[in-house]
């Protein structure tokens, strides 16, 4: 199993897909797809409880949206966007609203009620691991 912290979260696990070798400048690791990869890490937190602080983080840089420009989008400043990923204690409201347009953006057809009807899962944290496996369909999530 590899720990990829690479994607800025400490709780993805990918099962296979990697190479690591070795070069002139010491181990070398390649993963297969990463954009595959980053979706299916994305649509995996996008349907979960709510957000930590890092995983917020990923999908807001997985939207290519800056912390000003999010905060625009939500109607808040970009520093609140700032201590939310930095302290957690991100709102419902902003936490639903980040996973919403984050499912709209790659599947075009979200459906809003699913989301809300999500539990809270207010105890989950980072180190709740998250395991994905390569497949010949690309990047999917293993069941918990």
């Amino acid at each position: 199993m590899y720990h990829y912290t690479e994607s800025g979260l400490h709780n993805a696990w990918l099962e296979n897909g990697v190479a690591r070798r070795k070069t002139g400048y010491g181990m070398a690791t390649s993963i297969q797809e990463v954009d595959g990869l980053h979706k299916a890490i994305g649509r995996a937190l996008a349907q979960k409880g709510h957000l930590t602080d890092t995983e917020f983080r990923f999908l807001r840089k997985e939207l290519d949206l800056s912390q000003d420009s999010l905060a625009d989008l939500m109607g808040t400043t970009e520093q609140t966007i700032a201590q939310w990923e930095k302290h957690g204690k991100i709102p419902k409201t902003a936490d639903r609203l980040l996973r919403a347009i984050y499912l709209e953006t790659i599947h075009r057809n979200v459906k809003l009620k699913e989301i809300s009807e999500h539990p809270a899962d207010l105890g989950r944290r980072d180190k709740e691991k998250m395991v994905f496996r390569d497949t010949d369909h690309g990047w999917l999530p293993l069941a918990a």
